[in-house]
């Protein structure tokens, strides 16, 4: 019996009444057998409110982020167990790099982007503080905190470690904890790597649990505060949301129609071709076809739709071996099991009964490679060979609404870029559509036809063609899910996958009141002034607030005259006072902005070693009110932002910068990035 990990403990039902029973897709041995009958939902439940919402909220965001990289080591470590757990599974190799790699790579993604986008608290700003009193004495700003509640995800059973990976690693990010329910067909490589990170002693009591099994009556259990995220068939997504409590957020990300559209530059001959063919191949074969993102329809001119199947043909007849994952050379195992097999068939019949021509391929089981090497039929296989049906451009319905879910496709003509653009949307929404062809032209036309129906839009052409992840590879950095059909959802995307698992509020109050909120200083909070320059203090003294600010310099003509002919930077503004005056934006010869930055630079630099070991950059600089020869400038700077880096001896100090005039007048502001020690130099490890 397959064994759940509910409230920081290995559970297994008491016997085996109404277990369902795993097989090798393979061979149909029995593997395992997988019930939930029993288990306690509501004290795994609250678990994750309780313990997991209090281990996740004593932790930071960079924390957070260094947990998910020691996550993905602790699995980069023991993948091989893992890749060869999933041939059971009718994974190859190259199915396991992408299930099982990348489920890794989501890890140390988001582990990489929480330690550099995201501050060292708990509150995420969402865009600049609003002024909303003149004086400046009241604010207000958008900010994210984490939902109170459990990430309930529902997995496929395509992907057992990316499909979880890619919704737990944000949750936890965001710093919700998260109950899966994987797929019962693999839900035993799930077991498997959520195994491993227990045994690794990282994970914080009720951040991550399991259930090997149904989830009888969970959403009578969810409240406000909770979120769903399923990943399955549109139909079950549908009937899923309907039971999701008010208050509770749904996240789908579902089957759809995916389309890979031919360009009619990409003529037979061409790269873009060679590689459109290429890529259909690989999306009709890798796991199988078994990918909600896999290519349905092949939408190619009628005039290259034979050089298309024959293209196809002879590339899956040099490249694919059909057989056992455990035998060597082969590249495609069967689908997940013999239900699955049958599924296939019934849309491939569909797809033939409504008048498509088998181009590639047949229904007829194929004889593979067996585990010990020797080539025949095998029964109990869940073996299906790749399979591309053909359509013209009257293609019936059919053709857009049935998906064949394993190594099956459809090839249909389009006579014009119109009809093209219409043949993919009727798909009804999709998760991708690609697009080969080397013609902008084709590529903006298509593009302003079918962005409103897919989530993402692959453009391939001869530059790309060898470095572009696919058509079916969604990566960690972009969204992915899709409108419509597809589930109307996202999954990934970035920090806005973080997003998802966090509330948007308006938060309003003074300036000092914000500081304290957020942990950024905004302008009229209190401020820290005079004493030791905040350049000699290191993070452990440095505050939020802590402010230098400097005597005046007055900026001469020889300055401007110096600087213009140094650079080179000889624009009118600076050297003609007529052709100045002229410009409505100026009273004559102004100073140029940079030698305003780097006068200010010199007024706050404090030159000696110390903490402050680089300034790696300016951001939001905006120059304000010309300055005139015989004007005087001064700065402030603010400490506005502190973020230690969890793995280093030094952290990020943003500093907010603004040079004024003799007048106080506001000449021009930005943000000074720094990267700062921790510690005293004394005490300080020396520098890698």
């Amino acid at each position: 019996m397959l064994a759940s990990f509910v409230q920081g403990a290995w559970w297994t039902p008491a016997d085996e009444t109404g277990a369902t029973v795993v097989r090798d897709a393979s061979t149909g041995a029995e593997i395992t057998r997988v019930s939930s009958r029993g288990i306690d939902l509501a004290g795994a439940l609250e678990h994750a409110r309780t313990a997991g919402q209090r281990s996740l909220g004593e932790l930071t965001f960079p924390q957070r982020a260094l947990l998910l990289k020691q996550f993905a080591q602790v699995l980069a470590a023991r993948k091989s167990e893992l890749y060869e757990l999933a041939k059971s599974a009718g994974a190859t190799v190259r199915d396991s790099m992408v299930d099982v790699d990348g489920g890794i790579g989501v890890l140390f993604t988001y582990s990489s982007k929480g330690r550099r986008e995201l501050p060292a608290g708990q509150v995420y700003l969402d865009g600049p503080a609003e002024t909303l009193a003149k004086d400046g004495s009241f604010l207000g700003r958008h900010i994210y905190t984490r939902l109170p509640g459990v990430a309930v995800q529902i997995n496929a059973f395509n992907f057992p470690t990316w499909g979880p990976l890619e919704k737990f690693a944000p949750a936890l990010l965001a710093g919700v904890p998260t109950l899966i329910k994987p797929a019962t067909p693999t839900a035993h490589l799930t077991e498997a790597w959520v195994r491993m990170l227990v045994e690794s002693g990282l994970v914080p009591d009720g951040a991550l649990q399991l259930v090997s099994g149904a989830l009888p009556g969970v959403f009578e259990l969810l409240r406000l505060g909770d979120v769903v995220a399923f990943t399955g068939s549109a139909s079950t997504a549908q009937a899923l949301r309907a039971q999701t409590p008010e208050g509770v957020r749904f996240m789908s990300e579902t089957d759809s129609i995916n389309a890979s559209v031919l360009g009619p530059d990409a003529v037979p001959g061409t790269a873009t071709f060679d590689a459109f063919v290429r890529q259909l191949m690989v999306e009709l074969t890798a796991k199988s076809g078994q990918k909600c993102t896999a290519i349905r329809r092949a939408i190619v001119p009628v005039e290259s739709m034979d050089a298309v199947a024959e293209a196809l043909q002879t590339a899956l007849a040099a490249k694919v071996v059909v057989g056992d994952p455990h035998a060597d050379g082969v590249t495609m195992g069967p689908v997940v099991s013999l239900a699955q097999r049958d599924e296939v068939m019934r849309g491939v019949r569909k797809l033939v009964d409504a008048g498509g021509r088998m181009l590639v391929g047949s229904t007829a089981a194929p004889e593979v490679v067996r585990a010990d090497g020797t080539v025949g039929a095998a029964p109990d296989g869940a073996f299906v060979a790749p399979i591309l049906v053909g359509f013209g451009a009257d293609a019936p319905d059919v053709v857009h609404e049935v998906e064949a879910f394993g190594p099956v496709s459809a090839l249909v003509g389009y006579s014009g870029l119109d009809e093209a653009a219409e043949l993919v949307n009727r798909g009804g929404g999709s998760l991708v559509t690609s697009v080969a062809t080397d013609d902008p032209v084709v590529a903006t036309a298509l593009l302003a036809r079918i962005a409103a129906y897919n989530g993402r839009v692959l453009f391939l052409d001869r530059a790309d063609a060898r470095t572009s992840t696919g058509h079916g590879s969604p990566v960690p950095h972009l969204v992915h899910g899709g409108p419509g059909r597809a589930g109307g959802g996202e999954e990934l995307g970035g920090i806005r996958a973080v997003l998802h698992f966090m509330q948007r509020t308006a938060v309003q109050g003074s300036p000092d009141m914000l500081t304290a909120l957020t942990g950024v200083w905004h302008p009229g909070a209190a401020v820290a002034s005079g004493g030791e320059h905040p350049f000699r203090k290191p993070l452990s003294r440095l505050r939020v607030g802590d402010r230098f600010a400097s005597a005046a310099r007055e900026v001469t003509l020889d300055d401007i005259e110096t600087f213009a002919h140094f650079t080179g930077d000889t624009f009118y503004a600076h050297m003609d006072e007529q052709a100045a005056a002229a410009n409505p934006f100026f009273p004559g010869r102004v100073a140029h902005g940079y030698l305003l930055v780097s006068f200010a630079a010199g007024l706050f630099v404090d030159p000696a070693p110390g903490p402050v070991l680089a300034n790696y950059g300016l951001e939001n600089l905006r120059f304000i009110t010309p300055v005139s020869p015989g004007d005087s400038i001064r700065v402030e700077l603010t400490a506005k932002q502190i973020t230690p880096r969890e793995t280093d001896d030094y952290g990020e100090v943003r500093w907010d910068a603004v040079i004024r005039n003799q007048n106080d007048d506001l000449v021009a502001a930005y943000d000074v990035l720094t990267l700062v020690a921790k510690q005293e130099a004394a005490s300080r490890s020396p520098q890698r």
